[in-house]
């Protein structure tokens, strides 16, 4: 689909004792089956973007379509529905719910859309053992080492089969060799029906995508494709 997910002359600006304008009139459109890097410095306004196309963030100016419907920013629940259905996230910081076990904070998310527990479980189990996890289901966060962690998250992230996977710096916190291991999964979700976009500064992994982006001063460009 050549218009799947798009930005129309978006911008984001941000008042804390003065306006600061982290997105200045961003107009791309990431089609599905493809993997996309962003790049950047630090405060270029790749993670402000990925708050965007999650649809956690809305932007001050522009317009986010998707398959050519326009988002609606101000309706929460169906953006919500939208989220929970369509976008899987990983975050910079993992955000797992530390009072609950491997399996149990990738059931949650599933819940997020069946309401059948054993479905969930079922749904849960099967990708933490795709994902190298069959052992750990029962571990704590505070049990499992930092590569683990990230693939309880991007397990949590995949659940719920999205059609789009965004991820911010999913690396990041990783040695190499486990950050090679967990980028891995990325590239194994690659489908015809499916967009993936990934944050990072590591450019060993931003070249591997099929597309890399560039983020400075607030405005995009590619790089190569």
């Amino acid at each position: 689909m050549s218009n799947f997910f798009q930005l129309i002359n978006i911008s984001k600006t941000f008042e804390v004792n003065k306006k600061v304008k982290v997105l200045k009139n961003l107009t791309f459109n990431f089609k599905k089956g493809k993997i996309y890097s962003i790049v950047g410095p630090s405060g270029s306004g790749k993670s402000t973007l990925l708050n965007i196309l999650s649809l956690i963030d809305r932007p001050t100016n522009g317009h986010v379509k998707l398959e050519n419907t326009d988002i609606k920013f101000e309706d929460k629940n169906k953006n919500d529905l939208i989220r929970a259905n369509k976008i899987g996230i990983v975050y910079q910081q993992n955000n797992l719910l530390n009072d609950f076990t491997a399996i149990e904070n990738v059931c949650l998310a599933n819940l997020t859309i069946n309401n059948n527990k054993n479905i969930a479980l079922d749904n849960a189990t099967t990708i933490l053992k795709k994902i190298g996890l069959s052992n750990r289901f029962n571990h704590y966060p505070s049990q499992l080492s930092g590569g683990e962690m990230q693939r309880v998250a991007i397990a949590r992230a995949l659940v719920n089969n999205p059609d789009i996977i965004l991820a911010d710096e999913p690396t990041g916190s990783l040695d190499l060799e486990t950050a090679k291991e967990v980028f891995k999964i990325f590239e194994k979700q690659k489908k015809p029906n499916r967009l993936i976009i990934f944050a990072t500064h590591n450019r060993f992994f931003a070249n591997k995508a099929d597309c890399q982006l560039e983020m400075n001063n607030g405005s995009i460009k590619i790089i190569n494709a």
